[in-house]
């Protein structure tokens, strides 16, 4: 019996949506996955209380929505998905939330003499959001397929990216609700490449919303790993891969992992300019993670927060920049950015009758080992009085801690590399294909484009590249 055509080095969302794609067009897939189970960040587990069931990783997934991959995957048709009318909030110092709602002209009226700016600034984007989702799913530097989107997505990124980002606005709410949205990248502010992640965000929360699926992110896994299976497929866990050379030798390798571990496993199939380039990458600072079981739902002093599933903690636009302004240099903020999720408000399969999950991290430098239950706690209790007396249960993963049970997250970085412009354009090489990284060797991973996030697409475009070069095949399988 011959080997496999092709192997994937690691089961996360991308190394699966590639083995998916390869396994549709005909070919003999093996994944190998170092840890026992797979998923890599993106799954579901109880890990405070029996009952409670908490995301590891990525809990909210509006890319998924806008990913091109898990369209024609049909990934709404296989687990279901459930989309709150707001989208994101942020709470605000005087006890009142700037609300994003899934309604782009209800959020304007929302925030008043501020609404008609946010309208001109988003709602040209969210006319195009589909076409928008083409261009920020894939790599920089190919032509995009729509270049009116490109052009008006371009400029909203040089406003607010740059030093006029204040301009725009009169009151503080627009400003901090944005601000939470291009936070999501861990870096200092003002950028462009925290514009174009949180303009790109802010988008799909006003056209497909900001979704999670029943039961947690671990769903998502099990779609494709069901239908990788149905095709063919085969996946091996507890196999940790050291070097190419223990793979079959005629098989193509795809990994589904971080650069370092990359020019670690295959360096003899890597030529040394492209060796050369992929030591420049740098990772970026991290996430401390709490998981929450509470006794009831979070008491925000502002009550629509109480249907929200997704909220930005960190208070004005100026204190949320000063607080990744201080992760940046190495320290931790007495009053950080919290991204918290509350699933339950929509999806109560998540905690036993009458009790809810929280779901919440905050930024840290690089490899921090600080324990951040206290920090997080502290953010929440601000924002909703009486949340410490509602923790049943949490549990805690520092910076280290993340890198640990993920080994693509290096020193907490969930982006997989740092979110820099320059690693935006060229992630992780510069080139129209960047996924091809050596001889019979592609990259899936989100160090490749184009970059983080729950959307399969590192994987697909890895996929379709080693279907031309290897095979000669320029028209993708059917994913349906």
């Amino acid at each position: 019996m011959s080997g496999p055509d092709v192997v994937v080095v690691g089961a996360g969302v991308n190394g699966l949506a590639a083995a998916v794609t390869l396994a549709r067009q005909g070919l003999a897939v093996t994944v190998l996955e170092g840890a026992e189970q797979v998923g890599g960040a993106a799954r579901t587990a109880e890990t405070t209380l029996p009952g409670f069931r908490h995301d590891l990783g990525s809990a909210v997934h509006p890319m998924a929505l806008a990913s091109p991959f898990f369209r024609r995957f049909g990934l709404t048709r296989r687990v279901p998905m459930l989309t709150p009318a707001i989208s994101y909030a942020h709470p605000m110092p005087d006890g009142r939330a700037a609300i994003a709602w899934r309604d782009l002209d209800r959020t304007a009226a929302d925030l008043g003499v501020d609404g008609p700016a946010w309208n001109r600034l988003l709602g040209p984007l969210v006319r195009r959001a589909e076409r928008v989702g083409r261009f920020t799913t894939g790599p920089v530097l190919r032509l995009p397929p729509d270049p009116v989107a490109a052009a008006l997505f371009g400029r909203a990124v040089l406003e607010q990216g740059g030093p006029a980002w204040g301009v725009r606005w009169r009151e503080p709410d627009a400003a901090a609700l944005l601000t939470g949205v291009m936070a999501h990248t861990i870096r200092p502010m003002p950028s462009l490449s925290t514009a174009a992640a949180g303009l790109a965000l802010a988008v799909q929360g006003h056209a497909g919303g900001w979704p999670v699926p029943v039961g947690g992110t671990g769903a998502i896994v099990d779609a494709l790993v069901a239908d990788l299976v149905a095709h063919g497929g085969r996946i091996e866990t507890g196999r940790p891969v050291g070097a190419v050379e223990e793979l079959p030798r005629r098989a193509v390798a795809v990994l589904d992992t971080s650069t370092a571990a990359l020019l670690r496993i295959a360096p003899a199939r890597i030529a040394a300019p492209v060796r050369a380039w992929l030591r420049t990458v740098r990772f970026g600072d991290g996430v401390g993670k709490v998981d929450f079981a509470l006794d009831g739902p979070v008491p925000w002093r502002d009550e629509r927060l109480r249907d929200a599933v997704t909220l930005h903690l960190g208070g004005p636009r100026a204190d949320v920049a000063r607080a990744e302004g201080e992760v940046a240099a190495g320290l931790v903020p007495d009053r950080p950015y919290v991204l918290a999720a509350q699933p339950t408000v929509i999806d109560p399969s998540r905690a036993p009758a009458g009790k809810h999950v929280l779901w919440a991290y905050t930024h840290l430098p690089a490899g921090s080992d600080l324990d951040p239950t206290e920090l997080v706690t502290a953010a929440v209790e601000r924002d909703a009085p009486g949340f410490r007396d509602l923790v049943l249960a949490s549990s805690a993963s520092s910076a280290t801690d993340v890198g640990r049970w993920d080994p693509n997250l290096v020193g907490g970085d969930i982006a997989a590399g740092a979110v820099s412009l320059r690693q935006l354009v060229a992630r992780p090489l510069p080139s129209p294909d960047p996924w091809h990284v050596g001889d019979r060797l592609y990259l899936c991973s989100a160090a490749a484009a184009p970059g983080p996030g729950v959307h399969g697409m590192g994987g697909y475009l890895a996929a379709r590249s080693l279907l031309r070069r290897e095979f000669g095949i320029r028209t993708p399988p059917s994913l349906r």
